[in-house]
């Protein structure tokens, strides 16, 4: 499994697309926090790179990898390696070589910039996100034999998640405004892994007004200990039940 996933690791990093994701990430980030003198207003732009562009890189690079490795996962199979250990190590070799170009491209300047707590959580949220689209990626992968069906579903997600959520949860916000719906809006919004990894950063940077409806919401209902930990939870569940599921698919896939 170690030597899987290290190889895995290996040849992620050599590749020249995350290298490219890498330095762009670190040019944002270095333009943006050098242009701005405040802090807050910088993770503000830099948070907008993490909720869109972090999201979609991994969801369609993970899922292009393991349509474009199906032959040495095959070959693998036909190993007296466990067909768990197998998924598993692409997994963690995936979220592991995605996660070093995140810290490598925004994780180093963040910390150089942002106060610590406040930049500790921009990286934990970033490397929460990414290591959930790997997770949906390699479902959407599982799901699908046909590579571009695999990838339209991919975008499918990432679009429905990033932008038309908020957005149908706004037309429920709207319609129902006359009632008390506090707590189903901070329900939707926990549902929702990149609404959660926005909260997240917001709680620590204060700047509810720029939260939106849903994360103004949130912040009211959660905006405590207990709510950090309630959101850091429920992108824990993105990760492991995405996971799971193809797991137990792959487990069972005729190869």
């Amino acid at each position: 499994m170690k030597g899987i996933t290290k190889f895995v690791i290996a040849d992620i990093l050599k590749n020249r697309i995350i290298l490219f994701y890498a330095l762009i990430l670190g040019v944002f980030s270095w333009s943006i926090f050098s242009l701005e003198d405040n802090t807050s207003k910088g993770i503000m732009s830099l948070l907008n790179i993490i909720l869109l562009t972090v999201p979609l890189v991994s969801i369609i690079f993970s899922n292009i990898y393991m349509y474009n490795s199906a032959e040495f996962i095959e070959l693998l199979v036909s190993q007296p390696v466990k067909r768990s250990a197998i998924w598993t190590s692409l997994f963690i070799g995936l979220a592991i070589a995605l996660n070093v170009s995140f810290l490598v491209g925004i994780g180093i300047p963040v910390l150089l910039f942002v106060p610590f707590m406040t930049g500790m959580t921009v990286i934990v949220t970033g490397m929460l996100i990414t290591t959930i689209f790997v997770s949906i990626a390699m479902l959407c992968s599982i799901l699908m034999r046909d590579k571009a069906r695999g990838i339209g579903l991919s975008i499918m997600i990432w679009l429905f998640l990033s932008l038309i959520y908020d957005g149908l949860v706004l037309f429920f916000m709207f319609q129902y405004a006359d009632y008390p719906i506090e707590k189903p809006m901070a329900i939707f919004s926990a549902l929702n892994p990149i609404d959660l990894a926005r909260i997240q950063v917001l709680l620590q940077v204060d700047v509810a007004a720029l939260m939106g409806y849903t994360g103004a919401i949130f912040k009211k209902m959660f905006g405590t200990m207990t709510g950090y930990l309630i959101s850091l939870i429920m992108m824990l569940l993105w990760i492991v039940i995405p996971f799971l599921i193809s797991l137990k698919l792959f487990n069972k896939k005729d190869l």
